[in-house]
């Protein structure tokens, strides 16, 4: 699915970059949390196929806060001046109320907005929402103290643009390299590590505790049992101190929405806007999925500079593009270097494999692929499952420029022609038992 077209709308004399998102009866203003770039997000396809689920019943606007990403670089507002952000995007998309959806970060300004524009705000949705980040003798349920933030942010400038958190706001992804540097190239393409300190700084200063009871529209809070980002105490105070406000705990460790287990807090969403649920069984099929990754990328980036390394990267995913389209490959995600591919058949996604490595070998660079067949859940176009984590991790121990298989593969190809190396057995890390590789012989 292509991306929305940027727009701008003139708030003050400060440009903010928006984007809209389908037809519904109801708008929906999605207030993220930290940091944002508009295109690089839409790159992620969790993050695309959360938009455009909840595109799917309503008109979904997404924007870029003030100073970062899209927007105009100028310095970060107020809450006062960032409610004024979302009225003028909402002003320029023709939306007279819209139900709010703050997340984490976007959740204080959120509340602040509901309470302040009740005549604006159909609804106020908080996901994974923090009520005060600083944690004092009051309020123990904040991220971090005051000394603790000064020591965190001193060296923010050597981790900026690494990725390092991916961990934690992603624990479960089946490729967590590559989601290691998206989330990196994120980082870097939202603002400059100085633009980040300033912005954490406006966020320490935040507390809404005495804002919440001011609001009287309808409220949904989202929150998972073991949030490791935002603790879980947020959302009880939330619930119990927003009138008439419906809370829902969920388990898990995940903080980010539309990451891992998304499926849920869409069927929450949908359900409170709607009154209508919707959360079918994920179906399952065989599939043989393939996992290709650049090597060395972060060492050609520094090399290249951005600009040069960005025009690289949309060379080598134009052409991996090409032979996905050649081997009937269906373009599952593409996050940072990597990109995830499913196949109805293993002989074709070998075949599309090796075609791989050696177009991108002309433009200069290496890559490596995995690949394995097994059963997949299939929801909203997306595959997950052990399978899945399974051919990211075949992925990983391939050397470069090698197409490096499971035995299920090598076993399926029986009588194609295809030749392959015995590498032994190996234990893939998060998959029980060892797995039996096999290299395809490049001849």
């Amino acid at each position: 699915m292509s991306a929305p077209p940027i727009r701008y709308a003139m708030s003050g004399d400060v440009e903010i970059a928006y984007q809209v998102l389908g037809e519904g009866p109801r708008d929906v203003v999605w207030v993220a949390g930290a940091f944002t770039h508009l295109d690089v997000m839409w790159e992620h396809p969790g993050h695309r196929h959360f938009c455009d689920q909840l595109a799917s019943f309503s008109r979904l606007i997404l924007f870029d806060k003030r100073g970062m990403g899209l927007s105009e670089r100028t310095r970060f507002g107020t809450l006062e001046e960032r409610m004024d952000d979302v009225r003028a995007v909402m002003d320029a998309a023709d939306s007279e109320r819209a139900a709010l959806i703050g997340v984490s970060e976007g959740g204080p300004m959120s509340m602040l907005f509901a309470a302040t524009y009740p005549e604006r705000t159909e609804a106020l949705l908080l996901i994974g929402a923090e009520v005060k980040e600083e944690k004092t003798e009051d309020w123990p349920w904040g991220e971090v103290t005051r000394d603790e933030f000064e020591e965190h942010v001193a060296g923010l400038g050597e981790r900026w643009g690494k990725g390092l958190g991916a961990p934690v706001l992603f624990p479960d992804d089946p490729d967590p390299e590559g989601m290691r540097r998206w989330l990196g190239r994120l980082q870097t393409a939202s603002m400059t590590p100085r633009d980040a300190v300033a912005f954490m700084r406006v966020g320490m200063g935040i507390d809404v505790r005495d804002v919440v009871t001011s609001i009287h529209v309808p409220t949904l809070i989202v929150h998972r049992a073991d949030d490791p980002v935002c603790h879980v105490e947020n959302a009880r105070f939330l619930a119990a101190n927003i009138p008439g406000a419906r809370y829902v705990e969920l388990p898990g460790t995940v903080h980010i929405p539309w990451a891992g287990r998304g499926s849920e807090i869409l069927e929450e969403v949908r359900e409170f806007l709607t009154g209508v649920r919707e959360g079918p069984d994920p179906d399952r099929v065989l599939a043989t999925v393939l996992f290709t990754d650049i090597v060395g990328s972060t060492e050609r980036a520094t090399e290249l500079g951005d600009r040069r390394w960005r025009e690289l990267l949309e060379a080598h995913h134009s052409t991996v593009r090409r032979q996905l389209e050649r081997f009937r490959g269906r373009e599952i995600d593409t996050a940072g270097d990597g990109f995830l591919a499913s196949f109805d058949g293993p002989a074709r996604a070998i075949r599309c494999a090796r075609a791989a490595v050696d177009a991108v070998g002309e433009l200069g660079l290496e890559i490596r692929a995995g690949v394995h067949t097994g059963e997949c859940e299939v929801a909203g176009g997306k595959l997950a499952g052990i399978a899945v984590h399974i051919g990211a991790r075949v992925a990983g121990r391939a050397d470069p420029g090698e197409v490096l298989v499971s035995s299920t593969v090598r076993d399926l190809v029986a009588g194609s022609g295809l030749e392959f190396e015995d590498r032994g057995a190996a234990a893939l890390k998060g998959v029980p038992g060892e797995w039996r590789l096999y290299a395809v012989s490049a001849a």
